[in-house]
């Protein structure tokens, strides 16, 4: 699974590249094409981003990388009730 989603990754974010290009040296007279283009860019940069996200939290649940850093508060360090 995690092949496929690398896959979608990669595809997903030559599409960004590629329909961004497309976007941004479009003529300012064919709206048309500059919108369309900078649609399916953002669609592939979210897809891209998600699909990397998905990559990232499988490789620290299976051990291949090292999980984030994440900083836990102390029971004393979480404020009372603030009047």
């Amino acid at each position: 699974m995690q092949k496929l989603i690398a896959i979608v990754n990669v595809i997903a974010w030559a599409g960004f590249w590629a329909f961004g290009y497309l976007a941004i040296s479009a003529r300012a007279g064919n709206a048309g094409q500059m919108v369309t283009a900078a649609i399916l860019a953002a669609l592939g940069g979210a897809v891209g981003l998600l699909a990397y996200l998905r990559l990232v939290r499988d490789a620290e649940r299976s051990g291949y990388a090292r999980p984030a850093n994440r900083a836990r508060m102390r029971d004393e360090d979480i404020p009372k009730e603030v009047v």
